[in-house]
């Protein structure tokens, strides 16, 4: 190695440890897991994996990985079938099949905005979005989180084909965008609007069909992502969409063109979690339950800072990188798997325990957290 090369690495390095923002894989087993986004329990759900090593022997496929991308040798009918039953379970004309939510992002948004386009996207969405924004040849513009009145001063400042682009159920925060009133100012703007459904996807909606749906707004929406995953218990990702938005992809989408396919057993996985979403809604019920329980016993804490919400992420206030860390040390201690979210992840001031709540908790387990949180 180039040793100019190999001093710079180390220098990086230190000044992130110097900062408190050095960052290291850990494995925590054993603990309670209120850290990771499998909501509804299926990535480990031993029936969903029975079903679909079935769902796999059943289908007659003689190789193992998908050998190329979907414009070579990669395409399938079983992605084909699979991006049909996605369109018609989320409500839209077609949809598309991405690697990850990151792909889906990144590859929509880097696409179809173009040169004199404008994007416009809510200051607290996914790394995904910043970076498919960076690399649009589009202007953008940042608005002030769920700000309808930042959004609509800024618009009247943008020029070309304008986009919007938020979460509807925003990762850090677990809040949720008002997708009425976006709907509206886009409208008035011929805006498109992008919604990225990642941590509604399964949660929100008859079945977890996502809020857009929930709310009726379908045919408002430019676009969707879903991904799998989160509560779907799998990986990959789906952009909803018009038959001639995906087409424009296909063609367009480097992501999507120039990227290995997912293989079968990947497609089969969401393909069977989606049946079980609708044969088992206990899941979500028991989600939702378990949400209700933490908020409550939480309100008990006025000393904490707290963001609630009605999703199962649930973020607690612990300013510094290096006294989040410690609290989420102090934590895992006491049997409890939860993370520090540094900065910049979060603006400085902003670090954070983020919860994530599962069907899975039981009672017990949820009561402890609150009650060990609201000793800090």
């Amino acid at each position: 190695m180039s040793k100019t090369i190999h001093a710079y690495i180390l220098s990086r390095l230190q000044q992130r440890k110097d900062e408190g923002r050095y960052r290291t894989l850990k494995l925590l087993n054993g603990l309670i897991d209120f850290t990771s986004n499998d909501y509804l329990g299926l990535a480990h759900d031993s029936k969903l994996q029975a079903i679909v090593a079935e769902e796999t022997n059943k289908v007659q496929c003689n190789k193992f990985g998908s050998t190329g991308s979907r414009l070579l040798s990669g395409n399938s009918y079983y992605a084909e079938m699979l991006e049909q039953k996605l369109a018609a379970f989320h409500h839209a004309e077609a949809a598309l099949l991405f690697n990850s939510g990151f792909d889906a992002n990144y590859g929509l948004l880097s696409t179809l905005p173009y040169t004199s386009d404008t994007i416009l996207y809510d200051e607290l969405v996914h790394a995904s979005i910043h970076d498919g924004v960076r690399n649009s040849k589009a202007s953008s513009i940042p608005f002030a989180h769920n700000n309808l009145e930042d959004l609509g001063h800024k618009i009247t400042k943008a020029h070309g084909r304008l986009y919007v682009v938020v979460e509807s159920i925003f990762s850090m925060n677990g809040d949720t965008a008002p997708l009425n009133a976006l709907v509206k100012i886009c409208e008035q703007y011929d805006a498109g609007l992008i919604v990225d459904e990642a941590h509604a996807t399964g949660i929100f909606g008859a079945a977890g069909r996502g809020l857009v749906v929930e709310l009726g707004l379908e045919s408002n929406v430019l676009a969707r992502v879903h991904t799998f995953g989160k509560a779907i218990g799998a990986s990959g990702a789906a952009i909803v969409s018009s038959q001639a938005l995906k087409d424009f992809l296909i063609n367009y989408c480097r992501p999507f063109i120039f990227s290995t396919a997912p293989p079968l057993h990947t497609l089969a996985a969401i393909n069977c979690a989606y049946d079980l979403l609708q044969q088992e809604p206990w899941r979500l019920q028991q989600l939702k339950q378990n949400i209700m329980l933490f908020k409550s016993e939480m309100s008990k804490h006025t000393n904490i800072q707290w963001l609630p919400s009605d999703s199962p992420i649930q973020s607690i206030i612990f300013p510094g990188n290096e006294n989040v860390k410690s609290i989420a040390n102090a934590l895992q201690q006491q049997g409890l798997d939860v993370r520090p979210i540094l900065s910049p992840t979060v603006p400085k001031g902003q670090e954070r325990i983020r919860i994530c709540l599962h069907t899975f908790n039981t009672k017990e387990e949820v009561i402890k957290l609150a009650s060990v949180i609201g000793q800090f």
